[in-house]
């Protein structure tokens, strides 16, 4: 039977720490690639231009003895030229699996319930969760565990921040999110982290303090204010957010082996200062390197 990785919903807290193992373990193999999608096909259909998504799913495919096909958005043209329906049952004659980069989260729904093969969230409007399973093996990697670790999210709460609230919180990690008032993480995600945390304990803060969220985390994380498809909005998102910036005053809250992350791209001198994502604490590189083999242990997971 066919899974999707349409969010990080779809797996169990234990599931989710099995991919990250299996990451680890492929990261290690620096010599020599595997043959687990040996004759298979997977397809990148991408609404959305890409640089690490892209690449490091073509790599990785390749590594794994697969072939990859881009489809670009002039290619296909989800709801438009074509049905995503028709898309997807088209698509499943042909490939292994598909890797899906669309703007609403409805088409990647869409896509998961019509293809017969699985299909991988490789970025919606609502999710990007190979982002947060790369993050978690980032942090899992640089302080060999998960275990009673807070992470501070801090600006928008978007697709990057959902993914991770379920993520920390289906693994047993704290997280407070910082985000001005209006621009809080969907309401109903929150819910669905806090009915995990009755598990493992985890602690999840929702405010609009960023000190308070910052205070004594383990690992300080910002995104970009003006994601792609937000750029009418820019003049006024450049305002609301202008005191959420990540710099060294922040920082200096945080624990005294806190990490700095950041999914990328970056515009320093908006959400974090060139000090603190060029400084010392920050992995934002390593982050962007475990995009490769957490997403070889998804494709292994579900396309093998």
């Amino acid at each position: 039977m066919k899974r999707d990785l349409i969010s990080l919903d779809n797996f169990t807290g234990q599931e989710i720490l099995q991919i990250l193992d299996l990451a680890a373990t492929l990261k290690k193999r620096t010599i020599g690639f595997s043959d687990h999608l040996k004759g298979k096909a997977i397809g990148l259909l991408f609404q959305k231009p890409s640089n690490r998504t892209r690449v490091s799913f073509e790599v990785g495919v390749y590594q794994l003895g697969g072939k990859c096909i881009y489809l670009s958005p002039q290619e296909i043209n989800l709801g438009k030229r074509e049905s995503t329906q028709d898309v997807a049952k088209t698509l499943s004659r042909y490939l292994d699996g598909i890797v899906a980069r669309t703007n609403s989260h409805d088409d990647m729904i869409a896509l998961g319930q019509h293809a017969n093969v699985p299909v991988i969230n490789g970025l919606s409007d609502l999710y990007h969760p190979c982002q947060a399973l790369a993050d978690l093996l980032s942090i899992k990697e640089h302080f060999g565990s998960l275990d009673d670790l807070t992470l501070a999210f801090v600006g928008d709460g978007n697709n990057v921040c959902n993914s991770l609230l379920l993520g920390c919180a289906k693994v047993g990690m704290n997280i407070s999110v910082a985000t001005p008032r209006g621009y809080t993480p969907d309401g109903k995600i929150v819910a669905q982290a806090n009915s995990y945390t009755k598990n493992n304990n985890a602690k999840i803060v929702i405010t609009t303090d960023l000190r308070e969220a910052v205070k004594n985390a383990n690992v300080v994380y910002t995104d970009v204010w003006v994601s792609m498809g937000q750029e009418e909005e820019s003049p006024d998102r450049l305002k609301i957010f202008q005191d959420y910036q990540i710099n060294a005053e922040l920082m200096a809250l945080a624990a005294k082996d806190h990490i700095f992350m950041h999914c990328l791209p970056a515009h320093r001198g908006q959400e974090v200062t060139a000090d603190v994502i060029d400084g010392p604490n920050s992995i934002v590189f390593d982050q962007a390197e475990n995009r490769l083999h957490a997403q070889k242990a998804v494709l292994i997971t579900l396309c093998q």
